[in-house]
């Protein structure tokens, strides 16, 4: 996993679809959801870690480019 595209890939393997138009609250349901994979020992250490890694590296680049505005 090294793109936000494969966390998306991912939660779509498990039936799970995010978007409300409003990216920075899509990325935090995301993370949600992922953390909830991991509880359910469905992602192992390793997946769970990355896709934590993505998620927040995505979050800190929307919300500066928000405050760049």
């Amino acid at each position: 996993m090294d793109k936000m595209l494969d966390i998306y890939e991912l939660l779509k393997t498990y039936g799970t679809y995010i978007y409300t138009r409003d990216p920075i609250g899509d990325l935090m349901l995301m993370e949600d959801e992922i953390r909830e994979l991991y509880k359910a020992n469905v992602l192992d250490i390793k997946d769970y870690q990355m896709a934590l890694l993505l998620i927040r590296q995505e979050t800190t680049k929307l919300r500066m480019k928000e405050n760049n505005k």
